[in-house]
């Protein structure tokens, strides 16, 4: 198996982890005991102000898009057309994962009372957005696309024969 693999199929899993967490919460706390906790602990928000079901599954469905981009473009499953809507989305992934870690590490950390949810954003949330991240900006990096030859040069050199043979 290739590192790109590996990776790619690293953070599939763990885009597909997360993805089926975000639609078991569009209608339970799991793991905790109540919504009121879990929107203190995993949103950072009171019970009130959490994400309707809706936009949670949505946001379920964009996890298990991004899982399958990313094992796609790693070659681990077969890529849809067009290929470069994959690539690009991986690209895409990537630069939301890595954003979302490195705006909720620096946030967390200059929060001047410590709650469960930052605490728990500096253990575990940005940590994985970084991991992830990281992850998928190697399997886009890895696997760029060709770079065709200059097409100038190749009718250059088409002209150039032409004119030698007669």
């Amino acid at each position: 198996m290739t590192l790109t693999k590996l990776a790619g199929g690293m953070a599939a899993v763990g885009l597909g982890t997360v993805g089926a967490l975000h639609g078991i919460w569009t209608f339970s706390p799991w793991p905790l005991a109540s919504r009121a906790e879990f929107a203190r602990t995993v949103v950072g928000v009171t019970e009130g102000d959490l994400p309707t079901p809706e936009l949670t599954a949505a946001v379920a469905v964009a996890l298990g898009a991004a899982a399958y981009v990313t094992a796609a473009q790693a070659g681990l499953f077969p890529r849809v057309r067009p290929r470069r809507l994959v690539r690009q989305s991986v690209w895409g992934v990537a630069g939301v994962l890595l954003l979302r870690g490195s705006i909720g590490l620096v946030s967390s950390a200059l929060t001047s009372r410590p709650t469960a949810f930052t605490r728990w954003d500096l253990a575990l949330y940005s940590p994985l957005c970084l991991a992830l991240g990281g992850l998928t900006a190697y399997v886009a990096a890895a696997t760029r696309a060709p770079r065709r030859p200059d097409r100038r040069h190749v009718i250059k050199r088409l002209k150039y024969s032409a004119n030698r043979g007669s």
